[in-house]
């Protein structure tokens, strides 16, 4: 059986969260959108090596990282970060109970510059978020800021995020849902470069984990091997400690 360095206990790097033997990190530039995107990530979720949030904030460029709740036991911590929505942007919060959206108007002939947040946890934890950011929905209202639209994407795409199991059909992990967005209003480019990203991420904490064979299946579907075969063969290339 291949031995995990992950269950053996091994240091991970501060950025990709990944043993030193598996970092990816510099192994692909980072993606530029004109799409304004927040991750709120859950207290809870920071801390998990698996969470895709953490990878959109390290390879997204613009995007911005907060944290839910980052000191619960202190009055004077908000429950929702201030910054988290952009004043003069048009506002999508992507969640599995919003509205459908089908063929959306281009990032680049959108009257008004557009944000998209994300909500990074489990689906318990993202209901959490969610009915917090409906209650500053409220008061942006009042103040005459841009309402929020809660939105889901269309259909139940498949997910790859192979790492954990997706409590039901067509629910993504942060990244991919990141992806379908950008490729939803024309950001073509971007959304296949941050593809590779999160592919890489969960073909490198597989192998990082042992499960060499579930690892090898992973790629036969995936564009990693046509895309930067230089950059897995230097990845299965075991260096020195």
């Amino acid at each position: 059986m291949a031995r995990s360095v992950v269950l053996a206990g091994t240091g991970r790097c501060e950025g990709c969260r990944l043993p030193p033997r598996w970092c990816v990190c510099g192994a692909l530039p980072k993606v530029d959108t004109n799409l304004a995107v927040d991750i709120l990530i859950h207290r809870r979720e920071q801390w998990r090596p698996s969470s895709t949030g953490a990878l959109l904030a390290r390879t997204l460029g613009g995007s911005r990282l907060h944290v839910h709740r980052a000191d619960p036991c202190s009055r004077e911590s908000p429950i929702l970060p201030p910054t988290l929505l952009r004043p003069g942007h048009e506002c999508w919060v992507l969640h599995p109970q919003g509205e459908s959206i089908g063929v959306e108007m281009p990032l680049a002939s959108r009257p008004q510059p557009m944000e998209v947040v994300l909500l990074d946890g489990n689906w318990r934890e993202a209901g959490e978020m969610l009915r917090l950011i409906k209650t500053a929905e409220g008061s942006a209202a009042r103040d005459g800021t841009t309402p929020i639209r809660v939105v889901r994407l269309p259909g139940n795409p498949p997910g790859r995020f192979w790492i954990r199991e997706a409590p039901a059909p067509g629910q993504l992990s942060t990244a991919e849902a990141c992806v379908a967005i950008l490729d939803l209003l024309g950001e073509a480019s971007a959304a296949e470069r941050l593809r590779l990203h999160f592919e890489l991420h969960v073909w490198a904490t597989l192998r990082a984990r042992g499960k060499v064979a579930r690892a090898e299946a992973y790629l036969s579907e995936s564009p990693l091997p046509a895309a930067i075969p230089a950059i897995l063969a230097a990845l299965e290339t075991r260096r020195p400690a």
